[in-house]
Parts: structure tokens; sequence; C-alpha cells
């Protein structure tokens, strides 16, 4: 996870330089033009929608379950891959437990 994690934020900065940070447009354009590129940014949307509504579940939805559903949402794999190494070692490789949260 933490070798994906630095390949996708050394590729995420090179993309801001070259870029910038607008990126709402062109990711809903994309959707708007019902392309391949618009369907693969709508099932990237979908899973971060996925990815938001299990964090905030697994904090018991929560005050900090909701923040950190936010972060999952706009934050996506540069978030949830962190936080999943992050409850890996806290639940010492149960995955149950990283999964479940206080429901294991």
């Amino acid at each position: 996870m933490a070798v994906l994690w630095l390949g996708l934020a050394a590729y995420t900065g090179v993309v801001i330089a070259r870029n910038g940070l607008d990126l709402l447009p062109i990711f809903f354009g994309d959707i708007y033009k019902v392309g391949w590129p618009g369907q693969f940014n709508l099932d990237f949307l979908c899973f971060l929608v996925l990815s938001a509504l299990w964090t905030a579940w697994r904090n018991g939805f929560n005050p900090v379950g909701l923040g950190l559903a936010v972060l999952a949402f706009f934050g996506g794999a540069g978030f949830l891959l962190p936080y999943l190494l992050i409850l890996s070692i806290q639940a010492r490789g149960d995955m149950k437990a990283v999964l479940l949260g206080r429901a294991a």
C-alpha cells in the first residue's frame, strides 16, 4: 500500500505541475460527453461514494467518521491507501477488524 501511495503521489504531483488543479470541469465534462473517459470517471465516482460510505459506516457515522468520509470521497486512493495501511497495522493484520471496525 505504501508503494502504491508513493507512486500515486508522484504521478499526481507531475499532473498538477503540468495541468494545475482544475480537475472538476474536466472530470464532469468527460462524464457529460458520454464516452469511455466519462464512463471511467463515473465508475470511479461510484468507487469514491462507496469508499466514503464504508469509511463513515466503519466509524459508526460519528463526527470523526463523517470527516474521514469526506476525505475518502475527495482523496480517493490518496486517502484510502494510507488509511488502510494504518488500520492494518493497528489491527495487526486482522482483516475482519480492518473492514468492520467496531462491528468486529
